[in-house]
């Protein structure tokens, strides 16, 4: 347990230092505040640019708060993902290039606490910065659109910080054998394989974590779906991602000439 909360240490003092705690939070806060006030002032500003004639503009309705903040976790899906996977790729990648893990792992008899404390880190990022700007949304939403129910609110928030987290997690067992641009790119596409699959063929996917995006956007927008198996997925997958990462660590803790 002391290897845990030093490596845990080093990876918050790290994410400090490189300013993740600052840049990382501000995106999210951006993007959810983004959301209600442009859709809020998007009849306003269509008239005042000329380009529609008012009556045109006129015809443009406000949707409903929930929708707005179902459209606030789509722009997480697109950016938010992205930032968080590109401030994630180098967590395992960077001990590789450059020559700490060469170091430090023959001194290590389990590597487990340093992959735990590692994806520790990654996750108390995701989850500040979802929250701020989750809640950013929802207040702004609430004053300018109108007013949210918290239960759906909450349930939608709990299982997409669990598809965020799964994909996130994806970047420690790619980053044990890749460099990080390429762990970050195969973890963005396999998050996009498998949301997609899950959309397409969704009676024969029932249990995979890719339909957490959507079962949220559901508790929003007032359906009542079954999301226990996909949640259990991404929990299971993390672990095994999780531990992947510090046997393939254990092995190869080199970075790779290619």
């Amino acid at each position: 347990m002391s290897m845990f909360w030093i490596h845990l240490k080093k990876e918050m003092l790290e994410a400090a230092r490189s300013y993740k705690w600052i840049w990382v939070p501000a995106v999210f806060l951006l993007l959810g505040v983004m959301q209600p006030v442009m859709m809020y002032y998007l009849p306003d500003i269509l008239m005042m640019s000329g380009d529609l004639p008012p009556e045109a503009a006129a015809l443009i309705k406000v949707p409903p708060p929930e929708e707005i903040l179902a459209s606030t976790l789509s722009q997480f899906s697109t950016i938010g993902l992205l930032v968080l996977v590109l401030s994630g790729m180098n967590t395992v990648a960077g001990e590789r290039s450059n020559g700490t893990a060469e170091l430090v792992l023959p001194r290590m008899s389990s590597v487990l606490p340093m992959m735990i404390a590692k994806w520790t880190a990654m996750m108390s990022l995701l989850i500040v910065s979802f929250v701020l700007g989750y809640a950013g949304s929802a207040y702004y939403t609430s004053q300018l659109i109108g007013a949210l129910e918290w239960g759906p609110m909450l349930r939608a928030g709990v299982f997409y910080v669990a598809w965020l987290a799964w994909i996130v997690t994806l970047v420690l067992p790619l980053g044990a054998v890749l460099r990080g641009p390429a762990a970050a790119f195969i973890a963005l596409g396999t998050a996009a394989a498998l949301t997609m699959l899950a959309s397409l063929l969704p009676s024969h996917l029932l249990w995979s974590p890719g339909r957490l995006s959507a079962i949220a956007t559901e508790w929003l927008t007032g359906g009542d779906p079954s999301a226990w198996a996909p949640a259990v997925s991404a929990i299971c997958l993390m672990a095994l991602s999780t531990a992947a990462a510090a046997l393939l660590l254990k092995r190869r803790p080199l970075s790779p000439q290619v």
